[in-house]
């Protein structure tokens, strides 16, 4: 005799059966260019606000801190880096003053010495604090053999120089920067393109 057949359980439905799927469409190609597009140029808007309101453009014009800037060239500096007390002023910063002789003009030089520096040029060598500086921004036919008197730098002042030394007007000439006057320190080159980079 057979044996008696055990009843099944019914199988309850699938929950996957029991959910609703509303299916997303992928946006149309022009409404997808179209953000994509606004994105860019908001992208491109913020970023030319921050560098307009970070860093000034300038030109260099003359030939004292050749090799590294040369005359025309194009350059970023950051106006703010030492208004907010970001960074310091430090020896070997190529930084953008008023010229203390007539502040309607703007150099541009390498800072050899900070407060509290003695700082004395003899026969074209910079001395600091006693020691030889150490300069392989400064090529050696741009050398020259002038010299300054020993001077001890105040609190607020600064002693810089170009790197093109037989053709440039600097702090040997006219004496030292006070702080006040310095207002950006020079941070890119971006024209021309294939001097594209850092100032050093």
């Amino acid at each position: 005799m057979d044996p008696a057949p055990v009843p099944q359980e019914p199988v309850p439905p699938s929950t996957a059966a029991s959910q609703v799927i509303t299916p997303v469409r992928p946006p149309s190609p022009p409404a997808s260019a179209l953000s994509w597009l606004r994105d860019l140029m908001l992208s491109v808007v913020l970023a030319v606000m921050v560098i307009l309101f970070l860093y000034q453009p300038v030109k260099v014009e003359g030939t004292s801190m050749m090799p590294g800037l040369e005359d025309q060239e194009r350059i970023f500096i950051n106006k703010f880096v030492y208004r907010f007390g970001l960074a310091d002023i430090t020896r070997g910063d190529t930084v953008v003053f008023w010229f203390p002789g007539d502040t309607s003009k703007s150099y541009i030089k390498r800072v050899i010495g900070v407060p509290g520096d003695t700082v004395e040029v003899i026969g074209g060598e910079v001395f600091v604090n006693g020691q030889q500086l150490s300069e392989p921004y400064v090529r050696e036919d741009f050398r020259d053999h002038s010299s300054a008197p020993r001077k001890v730098l105040a609190t607020d002042e600064y002693f810089v120089l170009g790197d093109h030394r037989n053709s440039s007007n600097d702090s040997r000439v006219w004496g030292v920067v006070p702080r006040r006057f310095i207002y950006g320190k020079a941070v890119f080159v971006y024209w021309p393109l294939d001097k594209l980079g850092a100032v050093h």
